[in-house]
């Protein structure tokens, strides 16, 4: 991982945490002094979730008209996501995630790249009004962008490559506390194999991750 990815995680993660403790502050003293306030602060929570990544395989050929069978190695990241939600209809949401993986081409580059992936996205979520088994449903859909950074050691010093990102998620969850909950969900993303900017990698197919995950949220 490298310093900068690894200094993002990180405060993320504290931030997430910061949230867990602050969120009872802070929505007491909106009761007290804004209700307007408080209101908003009840549609917004925060979430982090590990998650798995499987990559499906894609193939193609170069403009030397070489085959070339593209990989990325299955891995565990993290997904981070805070929403807001007006009603059961009517949400959105950001999420950023992180993985790690060797991005595979054929014998086209020896021992592959290494590859931190991170995405940036925005999208609509609804939380249907029927419970399944005691836990609240939502379906989740958007748009954004991952970036594929090849790492300083085991890169092969490829530049850094961003791809449109589509995805859709669908998942339960439910509060075991005022604040706390638990969410578990599958979500699955489709973009275009990154290439790196190198004419020789390039065959112009496009792939998607699956990502099965669960984690836990924080609730103003």
């Amino acid at each position: 991982m490298s310093n900068v990815s690894r200094a993002l995680l990180v405060r993320s993660l504290v931030f997430c945490l910061f949230a867990t403790l602050a969120a009872p502050a802070v929505r007491a003293q909106a009761i007290s002094g804004n209700p307007a306030l408080d209101k908003q602060l009840s549609r917004i929570d925060f979430a982090i979730s590990g998650v798995g990544a499987f990559t499906k395989d894609v193939s193609g050929t170069n403009y030397l008209g070489e085959k070339i069978t593209q990989n990325a190695a299955s891995t565990l990241g993290a997904l981070i996501t805070i929403r807001y939600t007006k009603s059961p209809w009517v949400g959105g949401e950001f999420n950023y995630t992180y993985a790690r993986y060797t991005q595979n081409f054929s014998s086209h580059i020896v021992g592959g790249a290494q590859t931190n992936a991170n995405e940036y996205s925005l999208g609509y979520v609804a939380h249907p009004p029927h419970q399944i088994l005691g836990a609240q449903p939502f379906i989740a859909g958007g748009l954004g962008s991952t970036a594929f950074r090849p790492t300083p050691g085991g890169g092969q010093g490829l530049p850094v490559q961003a791809r449109m990102t589509y995805y859709y998620a669908a998942g339960v969850e439910k509060l075991v506390l005022e604040h706390f909950g638990l969410r578990a969900q599958v979500r699955q993303t489709f973009f275009k194999a990154p290439d790196f900017g190198q004419n020789y990698l390039t065959i112009q197919q496009r792939t998607s991750t699956f990502e099965p995950g669960i984690g836990f949220f924080i609730k103003f």
